[in-house]
């Protein structure tokens, strides 16, 4: 299954860019909120599965 913590990982980081360019453009920060939420829950989510803190 590191396959799926892989994925995860590469979301998150996807994510994290978004994150990045939206705080760049400067839009709202409803919307930086949110992807940096979900940015964060996919990397700690790839983590764990990948057992580097379990």
């Amino acid at each position: 299954m590191n396959g799926l913590s892989i994925l995860l990982l590469f979301v998150g980081l996807f994510l994290l860019g978004g994150v990045i360019s939206f705080v760049k453009q400067g839009q709202s920060k409803n919307v930086i909120a949110v992807l940096a939420v979900g940015s964060a829950m996919a990397l700690a989510a790839g983590i764990l599965r990948l057992g580097v803190w379990g």
